[in-house]
């Protein structure tokens, strides 16, 4: 090949690459290792994993118990929704360019869209984004375009801090600048978020239940935003919204969220779904792609690609974003699951979870040196002050096979006000799968006397009523 293209050596390939940029050594790899040495290797590693699954949990056993929260929940995932993902015309099925060769999935997306819809008020949905973050970003980069306002743009600390680093990062190059309105008490003061709006605000981003699980006043927040000419967009959590107003009904104008908590496993981090709806009047300025149904020309039911305004399709300066794909396996796993639980089954998990959450909350409280973190009210997570820090807790907690947090101390200290004293708090959750005897047996592991353990009074397996 070198002959070919006229060079002598593979370092002649990489003559034009200045000599500043170019690694000197060796990279950082351990000695290669034969077929059979690297299974007993990766074999190894997979051992380490400690499975969050705890169907089957016996107290001392080797399954692990969930309370994980900081936007990630062990939410159950019926066995219809893997069956149904699972189908190969489904999972291994490539982005729908061509719309004629997709027409399951793009029903599928246009159902998902229906159903982001329904969940938020709004009448215009995308077809996914790639999370969360991304989907709060994108968000922004609309309010931007859509006032003409490059001055700034304005973030509750209450916003989940990965999503504000996400911000700023897709921001830095852009003239717009991210001001952050601190929350030392867990919810942000509306009069200081006033004070934040200035003529050249382009967007407010609010998280609604936020990062520490408490309720935010959002319908005051978003009537400021409107008030100066600010577009809100509003952070929310699709499984809350079985029990809280939906975003357009708390006046916001963009509503973006995280859907991992339908239908989607924990697994690793990701990948995970962005959820992405606003109001009709940003149709032609939303990110990502539309589905549309209408009619071929022998007057059957069809789906297209209504609207993809990116740079793959039209000139970059005219591109509503960079975003070139949707999680398209994603979003239909989240549909099925939207299908399969309706909107009563919706209520009943938000429902047990915030129970559960609060059952848990008071349980903990009872451990010396804990206390909750803040006054505010919260839903179906809480955020716990662990005097002398939060490290020893998560420890004991893990020794005994109880999975908690986040800590607030994984994240950088200057994305949370001095006095918080991040390294004290800690965040954990209840779903609807924890069940009551397992609540218990983690307060009885953190109490001065473990062995007083719920198995021990002959509690039954129940849900918090």
């Amino acid at each position: 090949m070198l002959a070919e293209v006229g060079a002598e050596s593979v370092e002649d390939l990489l003559a034009q690459i200045p000599a500043s940029v170019r690694l000197d050594r060796p990279l950082n790899l351990p000695e290669g290792l034969c077929e059979s040495e690297l299974q007993r290797h990766v074999a190894a590693l997979a051992e380490r994993n400690r499975p969050r699954d705890a169907a089957n949990f016996v107290h001392g056993g080797g399954d692990r118990v969930c309370f994980l929260g900081g936007g990630v929940y062990d939410h159950f995932v019926p066995a219809a929704v893997d069956e149904i993902a699972g189908r190969g015309e489904f999972y291994t099925a490539y982005t729908p360019y061509q719309a004629e060769a997709s027409q399951g999935s793009l029903q599928a997306f246009f159902e998902f869209q229906t159903l982001v819809c329904r969940l938020t008020g709004f009448t215009v949905a995308n077809a996914s984004l790639y999370d969360g973050g991304t989907a709060a970003a994108e968000a922004a980069l609309l309010a931007i375009r859509e006032t003409k306002r490059e001055g700034r743009v304005v973030v509750l600390g209450s916003v989940h801090p990965e999503y504000r680093q996400t911000l700023s990062t897709l921001l830095e190059y852009l003239p717009a600048d991210v001001v952050t309105v601190d929350c030392p008490n867990g919810v942000t003061d509306v009069a200081a978020v006033e004070a934040a709006l200035t003529d050249d605000t382009a967007a407010l981003i609010v998280q609604h239940p936020n990062f520490f699980g408490n309720l935010e006043d959002a319908e005051r927040l978003f009537a400021a935003a409107k008030a100066k000419g600010v577009i809100s967009v509003q952070v929310f959590d699709p499984v809350t919204l079985g029990l809280l107003k939906s975003p357009a009904e708390l006046g916001a104008d963009i509503a973006v969220g995280e859907g991992q908590g339908l239908g989607i496993p924990m697994q690793y981090g990701g990948p995970y779904l962005g959820l992405f709806a606003c109001r009709e009047e940003f149709l032609r300025k939303t990110p990502g792609r539309l589905i549309g149904r209408t009619e071929d020309a022998d007057g059957r039911e069809c789906y297209v690609l209504a609207l993809q305004t990116r740079e793959q399709h039209i000139r970059r300066g005219k591109a509503t974003s960079n975003i070139c794909s949707n999680q398209g396996l994603l979003a239909l796993r989240a549909t099925v699951h939207l299908a399969l639980l309706g909107p009563q089954g919706l209520r009943e998990v938000a429902d047990l979870s915030v129970r559960k959450t609060h059952y848990l909350a008071d349980r903990l409280c009872e451990t010396p040196g804990v206390t909750k973190a803040f006054d505010a009210p919260f839903v179906r997570e809480v955020c716990l002050r662990v005097e002398g820090g939060a490290r020893g807790l998560l420890g004991t907690a893990r020794a005994a096979g109880f999975d908690l947090g986040p800590a607030l101390s994984r994240f950088p200290a200057e994305l949370f006000p001095a006095e918080m004293r991040a390294e004290e708090l800690v965040l954990v959750a209840a779903t609807e799968r924890r069940t009551k005897q397992e609540i218990d047996l983690l307060a009885a592991a953190l109490s001065d006397d473990p062995a007083a353990t719920p198995l021990d009074r002959g509690e039954p397996v129940l849900a918090v009523a």
